[in-house]
């Protein structure tokens, strides 16, 4: 990996979950049983008919609220709030990665398919509270989920981003798509690589990536 690949990056557009903090801090264990409780409440459904619910429109719509919204027109802010009102004791502050992220040049934005709200919860979890010059949610994108373009696009539009001098860090590999498309680099955070066009570059460590662009 090459820093001069990133030469011209003055936006940096990280996700959260999965992406600003460990996989093994296990956030969505907690977040996946409260959505399928919602889903068995507003649809009157068993558990295992919600958790199947969740999990396809999860895999066609890019979240379970976008499936609930189009098909059974499900109002948004309670769902985000009953999903998102976990504990966050497994987080832990990462003094390093917010050193990191606060050398890179430039405009630093969190863009997550979860509410703003919990992302601020994160964030401040983790010790980067303050470090990003914007977060948004999926209300900022119309409540439409990542990976449409149409998200991407309302969000970079109200934050005045440039796709083409700009770099998406994301755990979740199709959502990396629409930013390549757009003329974003891109990076994807994960424990299991990704061989796709639409993915520039790997790491399994945001951290020590971040400090090979800078070092």
């Amino acid at each position: 990996m090459s820093a001069a690949a990133f030469s011209h990056v003055t936006g940096w557009v990280f996700d959260l979950d999965n992406t600003l903090y460990p996989p093994e801090a296990r956030l969505f264990d907690q977040i996946e049983q409260r959505m399928t409780r919602f889903v068995m409440t507003a649809l009157g459904i068993d558990a295992s008919a919600a958790n199947r619910l969740r999990q396809t429109y999860w895999a066609r719509y890019g979240t379970t609220l976008a499936g609930l919204m189009d098909l059974h027109g499900v109002d948004p802010a309670p769902y985000l709030h009953e999903v998102h009102d976990i504990s966050l004791d497994s987080l832990m502050p990462d003094p390093a990665l917010r050193v990191r992220i606060g050398a890179l040049p430039g405009r630093r934005i969190v863009y997550t398919n979860g509410s703003a709200e919990y992302a601020e919860r994160v964030l401040a979890a983790r010790g980067l509270a303050g470090l990003f010059d914007a977060v948004y949610g999926v209300e900022q994108a119309n409540y439409r989920p990542k990976p449409e373009r149409a998200a991407f696009e309302a969000v970079f539009e109200t934050d005045g981003l440039r796709p083409e001098t700009a770099a998406m860090f994301e755990d979740d590999a199709r959502n990396l798509a629409a930013p390549h498309a757009m003329g974003m680099r891109t990076v994807h955070v994960s424990e299991q690589p990704r061989d796709a066009p639409h993915i520039h570059f790997h790491t399994r460590d945001l951290k020590a990536f971040l400090g090979r662009l800078q070092d």
